[in-house]
Protein backbone atom coordinates (compact mmCIF):
# COMPACT_ATOMS: atom_id res chain seq x y z
CA UNK A 1 0.00 0.00 0.00
CA UNK A 2 1.38 3.19 -0.82
CA UNK A 3 1.57 6.17 1.65
CA UNK A 4 -0.66 8.16 -0.04
CA UNK A 5 -3.41 5.89 0.98
CA UNK A 6 -2.95 5.47 4.11
CA UNK A 7 -5.31 7.99 5.93
CA UNK A 8 -8.64 7.84 5.31
CA UNK A 9 -10.40 10.80 4.77
CA UNK A 10 -13.13 12.30 6.48
CA UNK A 11 -16.28 13.96 4.84
CA UNK A 12 -18.71 15.97 6.74
CA UNK A 13 -22.21 14.66 5.32
CA UNK A 14 -26.02 15.10 5.60
CA UNK A 15 -27.35 12.05 4.50
CA UNK A 16 -29.61 12.77 2.16
CA UNK A 17 -29.09 10.39 -0.57
CA UNK A 18 -31.51 8.58 -2.48
CA UNK A 19 -32.57 5.45 -0.99
CA UNK A 20 -30.56 6.29 2.29
CA UNK A 21 -33.03 5.10 5.48
CA UNK A 22 -31.42 8.06 7.18
CA UNK A 23 -32.79 10.66 5.19
CA UNK A 24 -35.09 12.02 7.97
CA UNK A 25 -32.98 12.74 10.42
CA UNK A 26 -31.74 16.30 10.05
CA UNK A 27 -28.36 15.84 12.13
CA UNK A 28 -24.95 16.04 10.14
CA UNK A 29 -22.31 13.58 10.92
CA UNK A 30 -19.11 12.18 9.91
CA UNK A 31 -18.40 10.21 7.64
CA UNK A 32 -15.34 8.31 5.95
CA UNK A 33 -14.95 7.84 2.59
CA UNK A 34 -15.19 3.96 2.93
CA UNK A 35 -18.23 4.59 4.71
CA UNK A 36 -19.99 6.70 1.84
CA UNK A 37 -18.57 4.19 -0.76
CA UNK A 38 -19.50 0.95 0.77
CA UNK A 39 -23.53 3.02 0.98
CA UNK A 40 -23.32 3.68 -2.39
CA UNK A 41 -22.03 0.48 -3.64
CA UNK A 42 -18.65 1.03 -4.79
CA UNK A 43 -16.55 -1.65 -3.24
CA UNK A 44 -16.10 -4.94 -4.33
CA UNK A 45 -13.39 -7.76 -4.12
CA UNK A 46 -13.63 -9.42 -7.41
CA UNK A 47 -9.60 -8.91 -9.56
CA UNK A 48 -10.44 -9.47 -13.45
CA UNK A 49 -8.79 -7.91 -16.15
CA UNK A 50 -11.21 -9.29 -18.95
CA UNK A 51 -13.20 -7.12 -21.15
CA UNK A 52 -16.53 -6.06 -19.09
CA UNK A 53 -19.54 -4.97 -20.70
CA UNK A 54 -19.90 -1.28 -19.63
CA UNK A 55 -23.92 -0.23 -20.00
CA UNK A 56 -24.74 2.53 -22.38
CA UNK A 57 -22.72 5.79 -21.71
CA UNK A 58 -24.96 7.71 -23.77
CA UNK A 59 -27.37 7.54 -21.39
CA UNK A 60 -24.80 9.11 -19.05
CA UNK A 61 -24.49 11.74 -21.41
CA UNK A 62 -27.43 12.84 -21.13
CA UNK A 63 -27.91 12.58 -17.73
CA UNK A 64 -24.41 14.67 -16.98
CA UNK A 65 -25.99 17.47 -19.22
CA UNK A 66 -29.40 18.16 -17.28
CA UNK A 67 -27.18 18.24 -14.36
CA UNK A 68 -24.43 20.22 -15.50
CA UNK A 69 -26.23 23.94 -14.31
CA UNK A 70 -26.20 22.28 -10.81
CA UNK A 71 -23.24 20.77 -10.36
CA UNK A 72 -20.99 23.59 -12.05
CA UNK A 73 -21.69 25.45 -8.68
CA UNK A 74 -19.15 22.95 -6.77
CA UNK A 75 -16.06 24.31 -5.82
CA UNK A 76 -14.70 20.95 -5.00
CA UNK A 77 -11.20 19.79 -6.54
CA UNK A 78 -11.64 15.90 -7.88
CA UNK A 79 -9.76 13.24 -9.00
CA UNK A 80 -10.02 13.53 -12.82
CA UNK A 81 -7.58 11.29 -14.68
CA UNK A 82 -6.83 12.66 -18.67
CA UNK A 83 -6.92 10.82 -21.21
CA UNK A 84 -2.83 10.28 -21.64
CA UNK A 85 -2.92 8.69 -17.75
CA UNK A 86 -5.61 6.21 -18.38
CA UNK A 87 -4.75 2.61 -20.12
CA UNK A 88 -7.11 0.76 -22.28
CA UNK A 89 -8.04 -2.10 -19.95
CA UNK A 90 -8.62 0.57 -17.50
CA UNK A 91 -11.51 2.89 -19.39
CA UNK A 92 -14.06 0.94 -17.15
CA UNK A 93 -12.22 1.21 -13.98
CA UNK A 94 -11.82 5.55 -14.66
CA UNK A 95 -15.42 5.80 -15.68
CA UNK A 96 -15.91 4.52 -11.51
CA UNK A 97 -13.70 6.91 -10.81
CA UNK A 98 -15.50 9.53 -12.45
CA UNK A 99 -18.87 8.66 -11.30
CA UNK A 100 -17.61 8.15 -7.77
CA UNK A 101 -17.07 11.39 -7.39
CA UNK A 102 -19.43 12.75 -9.21
CA UNK A 103 -21.71 11.12 -6.62
CA UNK A 104 -19.93 13.07 -3.85
CA UNK A 105 -20.56 16.57 -5.91
CA UNK A 106 -24.32 15.34 -6.01
CA UNK A 107 -24.35 14.62 -2.26
CA UNK A 108 -22.05 17.66 -1.17
CA UNK A 109 -24.14 20.14 -2.82
CA UNK A 110 -27.38 18.48 -2.10
CA UNK A 111 -29.12 17.21 -5.66
CA UNK A 112 -32.06 15.37 -5.57
CA UNK A 113 -34.87 14.27 -7.94
CA UNK A 114 -34.56 12.27 -11.25
CA UNK A 115 -31.34 14.21 -12.22
CA UNK A 116 -29.74 13.16 -9.38
CA UNK A 117 -31.37 9.31 -9.42
CA UNK A 118 -30.00 8.75 -12.76
CA UNK A 119 -26.52 9.10 -12.21
CA UNK A 120 -27.03 6.52 -9.38
CA UNK A 121 -28.37 4.15 -11.28
CA UNK A 122 -25.86 4.66 -13.72
CA UNK A 123 -23.91 3.54 -10.89
CA UNK A 124 -25.62 0.85 -10.21
CA UNK A 125 -25.33 -1.10 -13.12
CA UNK A 126 -20.93 -0.16 -13.80
CA UNK A 127 -19.35 -3.63 -13.48
CA UNK A 128 -18.01 -4.04 -9.84
CA UNK A 129 -15.01 -5.59 -10.81
CA UNK A 130 -11.63 -4.14 -9.51
CA UNK A 131 -8.69 -4.03 -12.62
CA UNK A 132 -5.65 -5.63 -12.04
CA UNK A 133 -3.05 -3.01 -13.20
CA UNK A 134 -5.59 -0.13 -12.84
CA UNK A 135 -4.46 2.94 -10.59
CA UNK A 136 -6.68 4.00 -7.77
CA UNK A 137 -8.61 6.67 -8.45
CA UNK A 138 -6.99 8.50 -5.38
CA UNK A 139 -3.77 8.11 -7.51
CA UNK A 140 -5.06 11.15 -10.42
CA UNK A 141 -4.49 14.25 -10.25
CA UNK A 142 -7.04 16.96 -8.39
CA UNK A 143 -8.55 19.11 -10.59
CA UNK A 144 -11.43 21.89 -10.30
CA UNK A 145 -14.99 20.87 -12.00
CA UNK A 146 -14.27 22.64 -15.47
CA UNK A 147 -11.55 20.27 -16.04
CA UNK A 148 -13.50 17.37 -14.36
CA UNK A 149 -16.43 17.46 -16.06
CA UNK A 150 -14.50 18.00 -19.51
CA UNK A 151 -12.40 15.25 -18.55
CA UNK A 152 -15.75 13.05 -17.86
CA UNK A 153 -17.53 14.12 -21.11
CA UNK A 154 -14.30 13.22 -23.20
CA UNK A 155 -14.62 10.06 -21.53
CA UNK A 156 -18.29 9.10 -21.84
CA UNK A 157 -17.97 10.03 -25.55
CA UNK A 158 -15.20 7.93 -26.44
CA UNK A 159 -17.20 4.62 -24.61
CA UNK A 160 -20.24 5.75 -26.10
CA UNK A 161 -18.25 5.64 -29.37
CA UNK A 162 -16.78 1.90 -28.74
CA UNK A 163 -20.34 0.95 -27.73
CA UNK A 164 -21.70 1.94 -30.63
CA UNK A 165 -19.52 0.31 -32.81
CA UNK A 166 -19.51 -3.21 -30.36
CA UNK A 167 -23.62 -3.23 -31.12
CA UNK A 168 -22.89 -2.39 -34.88
CA UNK A 169 -20.41 -5.48 -35.24
CA UNK A 170 -22.97 -7.78 -32.73
CA UNK A 171 -25.96 -7.19 -35.10
CA UNK A 172 -23.64 -8.02 -38.49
Amino acid sequence: MTDFMTALPVILIQPTYPGDLQAASTSSRLATFAEIATKLSFLSTSTSAAFVPVPNTSHAQSCLKSLKNAIEKSDAMLYAPSANDVEKNCKVMSLRCYIWELLVVIMEEEIVGPKANCIFDFNARLPKDNFVGCRPCEAYSLKNITVFLDRLNNLLEEMTTQWNTLNIMNKT
